[in-house]
Formats: C-alpha cells, sequence, structure tokens
C-alpha cells in the first residue's frame, strides 16, 4: 500500500526552504510524487514507514518533522468526509492536521479556539491520526492552529482538505503515471 508523507513547517516565511519538486528524482526507488510546494508526498512503492522517513531525512538540508500514513487511511477520512453537511461561510476554510504520533491526550471534540460564537479555529473530529477543522480567514487564525499541537500533545502539520483530494488522485492514478 502506498505511503503519505507530510513534512511539517517548510517553505514558510523563506524558513527551511528547499524544492519539493526535486526530491521525487532523487528518490527513484520510492516512486514519489510530489503535491505541491508544502512538502506532501506519496510514496506509491511499498516500502516500510521508517525506511521512507530515512530516505526523506537524508534529502533534507535540514530536520524536520516527518509524518506518514497509509493510503489506506486517507481513503478512509474522505469516505468518512468529517466536512458532510457542514454549512460553509465564504470565509471558512477546511483542514486537517496531521498528528505525527500517538497523541498523549484525546480531547472531546467539538472544540472552538476562542470559545464562543465569535470561533476562528474549530476542530469538529479525530479519525485515526487525522484532525479535521474548520478556520475563519482571520489574522489572529494561525496563533490558534499552533494551539492544536499543545491540546494533543503531540506534533502535527496542516493541510487544506483539497490536500487530500489531491492525495486521493495520486492513488487512484496507475504507478508511473503522471498526475
Amino acid at each position: 500500500m502506498a505511503l503519505v508523507v507530510f513534512l511539517r513547517g517548510v517553505n514558510i516565511g523563506g524558513h527551511r526552504v528547499f524544492r519539493p519538486s526535486t526530491l521525487p528524482a532523487r528518490l527513484p526507488e520510492l516512486d514519489v510524487v510530489n503535491l505541491g510546494a508544502a512538502g506532501t508526498f506519496v510514496v506509491r512503492r511499498r516500502v516500510p514507514r521508517a525506511e521512507v522517513r530515512r530516505a526523506f531525512r537524508r534529502q533534507l538540508p535540514f530536520a524536520a518533522e516527518i509524518a506518514v500514513c497509509e493510503g489506506a487511511q486517507v481513503r478512509a477520512l474522505l469516505a468518512a468526509d468529517p466536512f458532510a453537511g457542514l454549512r460553509l461561510r465564504p470565509d471558512m476554510v477546511r483542514f486537517v492536521s496531521i498528528l505525527s504520533g500517538t497523541p498523549k491526550v484525546a480531547p472531546r471534540l467539538p472544540i472552538a479556539f476562542p470559545a464562543g460564537r465569535r470561533w476562528l479555529v474549530k476542530l469538529i473530529a479525530r479519525t485515526d491520526c487525522f484532525v479535521a477543522g474548520v478556520y475563519r480567514r482571520d489574522m489572529k487564525t494561525i496563533g490558534y492552529l499552533g494551539r492544536i499541537d499543545r491540546l494533543f500533545d503531540v506534533a502535527l502539520t496542516t493541510r487544506n482538505w483539497n490536500t487530500f483530494t489531491a492525495i486521493a488522485r495520486v492513488l487512484d492514478a496507475p504507478s508511473g503515471r503522471a498526475v
């Protein structure tokens, strides 16, 4: 089964900058597909997670948190669609945070930051290693997104829901074929 790799905190604000598009050519033995500049990849070869982490660490010019999950987990998340039935306003964005390990705590969801009617980040569901939520476009939102790590007491990285639909397209494409 394919693996999905998420790098945390790369290519943001000029820090930990690298070109994800060059990584697949440097890891031909893994059949890697790059998805954008945020550090999201699909490894289409059947390889143990530990080997994938080692290969990525060797290729990165800096230390980075690497979250790895199975393609089947992404498919299950998409099938469950934690956003089904949710009414979104134009200023709301769906996101998924990927836990890099087993959380030390399991808070009850939903949770809103700040609490109350004018929340900016709302966590709505947890499925496996994923925490789904919605945020409002606001200058203060990034600070509240940073609190999710502390809430679960484990490092995580966040992607837009659209990234997960793009991952599914890669998972469904025949190996060796461009997406």
